[in-house]
């Protein structure tokens, strides 16, 4: 195993920020949860939403830490530092953080054939499927046509223990499902059957998709899974038996985390890094915010070794005065990447999309899209549609007395997704990439991200991502999330060529009914086959609709209990960030997504033909 660490390069914020959240002495879970946590959940109300203290024990430590740090209890979380919520999340589940579940043989394999070649099946591989991140499954591959999809039945179903999220897109490749936890546990499972090979625990939970890819010294199958964590570290493992292969730490910021998904591309490895819960927490009034910036690593595949590594915003950050107890604020900030890296091939560059900035000044390459040379991870260009977004939780629309804060609020309209590239009619390239504003462009990467069309898909929200378009070589897709306009959700194909309209469908019947949290929005990243595009929703429903006129022609409701392959009660949930995968015959697809929106879930799903 090669353990790597990062020098990163401004050392002087490095050392503050980690002064930050020190502390002299380990502190005592049990009485951080007496001081933080009992007064909601030693005795909840019967009405309460908060769980009690045996539910939160049933949680796994890197879920709790996960939630505490980026989910709905973020603003909770944000008062406590990093070890403190390692010491609660450590008491309540048991069990140290990093530290395997224990094992079961419930669904285990009973044999484990050798790792068939990845190109010898049909599979799914990534994030995108492909380095494009077109996330369309051509009919040989796909096994499926549009029609046989109203015939879809579930197959099996695998259940992830102690999370109530499911957040991370299964991989297929070489008949096996690859898929991570916020457990912390990446699963090998048969794709057909959904038995157990082998799992891996990783450090922190996983939200980034695995791609396999060809490794070069020893791993004895020829090939490596690669996966990042929520603690911004990258992994390689054998992906015929799960044995760690090399692990690299990313970066030391407290909040830096891997929510996208690595892209694996000639012997190397993309590994983007955002910040959430910094922009979270840059509101407070004691807090010095904000030093966080986003960034993508570029590594030897084979060794771990470090390439390059380039941050969305080249400036480190500086002292800009002073908070309201004293401490120093701190600028510019932000700019995290929230999904899988881009790679063009031909042109030699890298395309990625960035999110708003936490802290004053703005900078033209947040909101962005960035495209960085191959070789170096230099920015060759970027292109900013909506310019001067900086936010920070906590913050009002005008600035009052709380210099953490800008001057003027920003909408916080990031850019979730991963750029898309798409070749139009002309055979000349097109990067695609839809934002949380409402609206969705067509840049030109032959010159410099000029722009050549937009369209609006909605009204916009500021909270809610939009996690990724598809294309199938005539059509884009997008879903719709809007999450707090009046109508939330819908689903809209526009002609590559022109950004025209060709369709476009309002969200159906929410089938949630009046749970808490449901909501019809559609901002989950969409799939498409020839003839048919998936679309996963916030109301727990995965629906396909006809590519030709967006006819609605199949869905299944998650919103129930599900017995699992593994026996791990599981049941679905609210269905947002990642989108259904589809390989020979087959669509899975992960049901439950909890952050400041959704509805908890722990189940992934496999679908085939009656």
């Amino acid at each position: 195993m090669k353990l790597i660490h990062v020098v990163v390069a401004s050392l002087p914020v490095l050392a503050l920020t980690k002064a930050a959240f020190a502390q002299s002495a380990a502190p005592d879970g049990a009485d951080v949860f007496q001081r933080v946590c009992a007064a909601c959940h030693s005795a909840p109300a019967p009405d309460s939403r908060a769980p009690d203290r045996e539910a939160l024990g049933r949680l796994a430590p890197e879920a709790i830490v996960t939630t505490l740090t980026t989910g709905n209890m973020f603003r909770q979380g944000s008062a406590l530092s990093t070890i403190e919520r390692e010491a609660v999340a450590e008491f309540l589940a048991g069990r140290p953080v990093g530290a395997p579940s224990p094992p079961s043989d419930v669904g285990r394999c009973a044999d484990v054939p050798p790792l068939a070649d990845p190109d010898s099946l049909p599979g799914w591989n990534g994030w995108g499927n492909g380095v494009r991140n077109a996330r369309y499954q051509p009919a040989d591959r796909a096994g499926l046509t549009a029609r046989q999809v109203p015939q879809l039945e579930l197959k099996w179903a695998f259940g992830f223990p102690g999370v109530n999220s499911a957040r991370a897109q299964p991989t297929v490749v070489s008949g096996r499902v690859f898929v991570g936890s916020e457990n912390g546990e990446v699963y090998a499972l048969d794709a057909k059957t959904g038995c157990t090979y082998w799992t891996f625990h990783a450090r922190a939970g996983i939200r980034s998709a695995v791609s396999v890819g060809r490794y070069a010294t020893n791993a004895a199958s020829g090939y490596a899974a690669y996966f990042a964590d929520m603690a911004a570290t990258a992994y390689a493992v054998d992906a015929a038996t799960g044995a760690e292969l090399w692990r690299v730490k990313l970066d030391d910021h407290p909040y830096a985390g891997a929510t996208g998904s690595p892209t694996f591309y000639d012997g190397r490895l993309y590994v983007p890094l955002s910040g959430v819960g910094e922009e979270g927490r840059g509101g407070q009034a004691a807090y010095e915010c904000c030093t966080f910036r986003g960034s993508v690593t570029a590594l030897d595949a084979s060794t771990g070794a470090v390439v390059w590594k380039s941050y969305s915003i080249p400036e480190v950050p500086a002292p800009r005065g002073t908070n309201t107890q004293g401490g120093k604020t701190w600028g510019p900030a932000g700019g995290g990447i929230w999904s899988a890296p881009t790679v063009d091939a031909r042109r030699g560059v890298i395309y990625v999309a960035t999110g708003n900035g936490y802290s004053e000044p703005a900078r033209e390459t947040t909101d962005a899209v960035l495209a960085l040379d191959m070789e170096t991870g230099r920015i060759l260009w970027s292109t900013q549609p909506i310019p001067n977004d900086i936010f920070a939780g906590g913050c009002q629309r005008e600035r009052s007395d709380n210099p953490n804060c800008p001057a003027e609020l920003g909408p916080d309209v990031d850019f979730s997704d991963s750029p898309l590239l798409a070749t139009r009619s002309t055979g000349r390239d097109l990067i695609i990439v839809q934002q949380k504003a409402g609206i969705a462009y067509g840049f030109d990467p032959d010159a410099r991200g000029a722009l050549v069309w937009r369209y609006r898909t909605g009204e916009g929200s500021g909270l809610g991502g939009q996690w990724g378009a598809a294309v199938d070589g005539t059509r884009v897709y997008f879903g719709v999330a809007d999450t707090l306009s009046p109508k939330p959700g819908g689903i809209r194909a526009v002609d590559i060529d022109t950004g025209k309209e060709l369709w476009s469908k309002e969200a159906a019947e929410k089938l949630c009914g009046t749970q808490r949290g449901c909501s019809s929005a559609q901002g989950a990243a969409v799939t498409s086959i020839p003839g048919a595009v998936f679309s996963g929703s916030s109301d727990g429903g995965l629906r396909a609709y006809a590519g030709e006129d967006g006819t609605l022609i199949w869905q299944f409701d998650t919103n129930r209990t599900f017995e699992t392959v593994n026996g791990v009660e599981a049941h679905g949930g609210a269905m947002d960030g990642p989108g259904a995968v589809v390989a020979d015959g087959m669509v899975y697809v992960n049901s439950g997504y909890v952050s400041l929106i959704g509805r908890p879930g722990n189940v992934l799903l496999a679908f085939g033909v009656k």
